[in-house]
């Protein structure tokens, strides 16, 4: 298991093919899936056939981005994982920032904390000239934005995104958050 970054509360490691269980429990929780798909698990079946192997190509592509499983340091307590990567038709010099957390590690800042890192990593280590980091999530989860805005990123647009199904509050828009490689160094690099 390669650690990508370790930060005081969180370690990040590529994934491994034994993981599908863990990822079957996270997307088990209805809480954590209610802005993802209203509720429903993702089945183990894809996880083992989809999901998993893409997270596992990433880390064979290289260091820079991807899906990582998020840990506690010293315990190896799996609490979710984050991902730094190029969305579907935008340049890999502008990732996206994702996270998912098993919800007793809700309200501890520890998304705040992975996604620092990662912006941090983006603009100071990755090979990729990383230009830009982006977020999205509806505009309801107000759970969500509010760690977008302590890493640093600022509301940068309002969307309607195609959801695959209905989502509780998709009819108030999504809303799309970023931070620059000058916002983040005039900063004094907060996200390092």
């Amino acid at each position: 298991m390669e650690i990508l970054l370790q930060t005081r509360s969180i370690a990040l490691r590529q994934f491994t093919a034994e993981d599908a269980g863990l990822l079957y429990d996270l997307d088990a929780d209805p809480d954590v899936m209610r802005f993802i798909t209203g509720g429903p698990a993702t089945p183990l079946a894809q996880i083992r056939s989809e999901v998993l192997p893409a997270f596992l190509a990433y880390h064979r592509a290289g260091p820079d981005f991807g899906f990582w499983a998020a840990q506690e340091p010293i315990a190896g307590t799996f609490m979710g994982w984050f991902h730094l990567r190029a969305e579907h038709g935008t340049p890999d010099t502008e990732p996206g920032l994702g996270y998912r957390l098993r919800p007793e590690f809700w309200g501890r800042g520890l998304a705040t904390e992975g996604s620092r890192a990662l912006i941090g990593h983006a603009f100071s280590v990755a090979s990729v000239p990383v230009t830009r980091v982006v977020a999205q999530t509806l505009a309801v989860h107000d759970a969500s934005r509010r760690v977008m805005e302590k890493a640093g990123m600022v509301l940068v647009r309002r969307f309607t995104a195609d959801w695959p199904v209905r989502l509780e509050g998709d009819e108030f828009g999504d809303v799309e958050y970023a931070i620059t490689r000058a916002t983040w160094l005039a900063a004094g690099s907060p996200a390092a």
